[in-house]
């Protein structure tokens, strides 16, 4: 069917035109603009949180982690489980917008007031004169001021319904006592292993018992299914290289920017300065002014000893024992006044007294180094790159709508895009449906993988429509060799079913093993054999598996030394006699008191976490789409 609407698609859209457009005129446009668009995910209150919704939120927080962590993997950002952390975070920001509105929690204009004139985020946005800049907020966020406004008060209110909860948490100390000492609790011990590994020798396998496992475990010998496939990228790289620059744009944009591409003039002076602050009484002024008067007199008439005047009189504390010298600098280095006068004078002149808001000050030019500017040639790569990458974003947003026209029309070939766009084809064996560990670019993106895994991309090998798979960037494939799911020859698989057998028993035999000695120590002690006594506890294990502790730890105090035994399962078994309680050395005070505090912030974040479960029952909070096994925690609390 497809096929036949590539081949007559200029007739199909013009039947398709007649179809539609009385339909528009009955129906209405809106009827179609929410078509395909109303696939629900979650539901507060009554109130939908939709598909395209979820994407789009999904997306602004993964392009700002890319943003401030690059090096992230991009396959734990396109992950089921970061997904659906992002919903879970929507549901939960609208469950408490819901709570907060019923309850009129508001946010009083003072106190809006007050953190915005705190934000020191927000002071970047303010002229010279104190005024903000709207159009510059409005252009780096996205956003109106007014929209910023509200985010914040709803922010804000929202925060105030679980503050209600954490702030009044109690901790007693007896609680936090018994939290604190768990986590401390210290146990010496002594222990007996029994090693599957002891035992492999005793463990005889026949090619019919690897046969059998063979066809109990089917599902443990498939290899997956795997494609071989050719893809595209267009990216900012690529729309670059198709950016056309002519020679006159070069030669007119080195003009207009040759200061940017060599070194700006830079001047040396000496000064001496008479300090006045602009707050000083008039009268202090006119005697500060009156003394550098005094001085330009004296200079003037002897040029050669500035610097010596400038020693004896000089109040800028910096220059004054460099006879008032001040180095090379160009032009926006000084204020504005002082700088104006140095730039006008020629080398070896003396200026008049020039007032700045430090006071009154005598300039001494006393070199020159011109601005160099580089030749055109010299510098044309650099203003062609420069040309070429400001001009790309335009460029991509045409030569997306190529690509995307390209891939379609030619289905059966990624050829025609390439060459249109003068793009590498680039391929890839082994490719598994989800995104293999390590991978990058397209092959980390899950949207592009379950494209080339339709059953249709599959079945006819065509290309893929253009998929998004980062910030300006897309790509297409094509599967041109597909291998499905299929058992593994029981050949390829008999000596690691061998080994996988021989584990299995060995670990049983061990087991077994473990439990008659425990049995028979804990009848008479006698001949029992154990390591050296090691001292254990969950901040220190000493190399223990983690179920020695926990058995170490539940044994009763009042009755030691006892014997624990612990299955290990593949590891064997583990005979433990628990010898004694280590007290813990009593911590410092501040110490003991931060303890008690991280525990009342763990009761807090407990009671938030309750409290917000309790309100998404009362709100009806429900997420519509399967939760995945591999599902990151998410806090109540922020």
């Amino acid at each position: 069917m497809f096929d036949t609407f590539r081949k007559y698609n200029k007739i199909v859209m013009i039947i398709l035109f007649l179809l539609i457009i009385p339909s528009f005129v009955l129906f209405g446009v809106e009827r179609y603009q929410g078509f395909g668009r109303d696939e629900k995910v979650a539901r507060i209150e009554g109130h939908d949180i939709t598909k395209p919704e979820w994407d789009q939120q999904h997306r602004v927080e993964t392009d700002r982690i890319r943003q401030q962590s690059p090096n992230v993997d991009p396959t734990l950002l396109e992950s089921d489980a970061m997904r659906y952390a992002t919903l879970e975070r929507m549901v939960r920001d609208r469950v408490l917008a819901a709570a907060a509105a019923k309850a009129n929690m508001t946010v009083s204009e003072e106190r809006l007031s007050r953190i915005f004139a705190q934000d020191p985020g927000l002071a970047t946005f303010r002229t010279p004169d104190g005024k903000f800049d709207r159009d510059t907020f409005q252009r780096v966020t996205g956003r109106t001021p007014e929209q910023y406004e509200a985010s914040v008060r709803a922010e804000m209110a929202t925060q105030q319904v679980l503050l209600g909860i954490s702030s009044t948490a109690f901790t007693p100390p007896a609680l936090a006592a018994t939290t604190i000492n768990a986590f401390y609790d210290t146990r010496e011990i002594q222990v007996a292993r029994f090693a599957p590994d002891a035992f492999a020798s005793k463990v005889t396998v026949s090619d019919a018992d690897i046969e059998t496992y063979y066809k109990d475990h089917t599902a443990q010998f498939q290899a997956p299914e795997q494609a071989s496939i050719e893809y595209l990228v267009l990216d900012l790289d690529a729309a670059k290289k198709n950016v056309v620059v002519n020679e006159a744009d070069l030669k007119t944009y080195y003009e207009q920017n040759a200061s940017r591409f060599g070194t700006k003039e830079e001047r040396r002076a000496s000064h001496i300065l008479i300090t006045a602050p602009a707050s000083a009484p008039a009268a202090d002024r006119e005697k500060a002014k009156a003394k550098a008067e005094q001085l330009l007199a004296e200079v003037k008439k002897a040029p050669n000893t500035f610097a010596e005047v400038a020693r004896k009189n000089s109040q800028d504390p910096g220059s004054a024992e460099k006879g008032g010298d001040l180095d090379f600098v160009t032009r926006g280095a000084m204020v504005k006044p002082f700088e104006d006068a140095m730039f006008a004078l020629k080398k070896g002149e003396i200026s008049g007294v020039v007032e700045t808001e430090f006071g009154y000050h005598i300039i001494h030019l006393t070199d020159i180094k011109p601005a160099v500017v580089p030749p055109f040639e010299q510098v044309r790569a650099t203003i062609e790159n420069e040309m070429r990458s400001q001009q790309a974003t335009q460029e991509f947003a045409k030569a997306a709508e190529t690509f995307t026209d390209a891939v379609y029309q030619t289905p059966d070939s990624l050829k025609p895009a390439a060459d249109k766009l003068k793009l590498t084809i680039r391929t890839a064996d082994n490719v598994p449906r989800t995104p293999a560990p390590g991978a990058t670019g397209p092959l980390a993106n899950r949207n592009f993988l379950n494209a080339l895994f339709a059953a249709d991309s599959i079945e006819r090998k065509q290309n893929t429509e253009a998929i998004e798979v980062g910030p300006s960037q897309l790509a297409s494939g094509r599967v041109t060799k597909y291998s499905p799911a299929h058992p593994v020859p029981l050949a390829d698989v008999k000596d690691k079913i061998r080994a996988q057998i021989v584990a299995e028993r060995a670990a049983v035999l061990a087991k077994t093993e473990g439990e008659a000695k425990l049995a028979a120590w804990t009848a008479k002690a006698d001949g029992a054999t154990f390591g050296a006594p090691v001292t254990v506890s969950r901040r220190d294990a000493q190399s223990q598996p983690l179920p020695v502790i926990d058995a170490a730890l539940r044994a009763d105090p009042s009755k030691l030394p006892a014997l624990v035994g612990v299955d290990l399962g593949a590891q064997g078994y583990t005979v433990v006699r628990v010898t004694k309680v280590v007290p813990r050395t009593p911590p410092p005070a501040e110490l003991a008191k931060q303890e008690q505090s991280q525990v009342g912030q763990s009761v807090a974040a407990a009671e938030d976490a309750a409290y917000y479960n309790m309100l998404k029952d009362r709100y009806k909070a429900e997420i519509l789409v399967p939760k995945p096994a591999d599902t990151l925690p998410v806090a109540a609390g922020r």
